[in-house]
């Protein structure tokens, strides 16, 4: 079951891997062979896990890519459910 109100994966990130491991930004980025800025973006909720960042992820702290990537998409998810009621489409009806 989806969580309603999941965090983003920033702070998933910020709270599992690089605190407990004692990583500044700087030197996580530098063990996920990113610039500081992109981790930073991720870090701080400004942007999400890219199929690549997921493989820099898993290599660098463990587990899986797709694991990774569904923390991402269960986010995106929720985010976008909160809005659905307004999000206006025409039904397709085939002729």
């Amino acid at each position: 079951m989806p969580m309603k109100d999941p965090p983003h994966p920033g702070e998933v990130i910020r709270e599992l891997c690089i605190e407990p491991a004692g990583l500044t930004v700087t030197a996580a980025a530098e063990v996920l062979g990113v610039s500081r800025k992109a981790l930073s973006e991720l870090l701080n909720g400004h942007s999400g896990i890219s199929p690549e960042m997921a493989v820099r992820l898993s290599k660098a702290f463990g587990g899986s890519i797709e694991s990774w990537l569904t923390q991402q998409m269960q986010y995106d998810l929720a985010k976008v459910s909160r809005r659905a009621a307004g999000i206006e489409v025409k039904r397709y009806e085939p002729v």
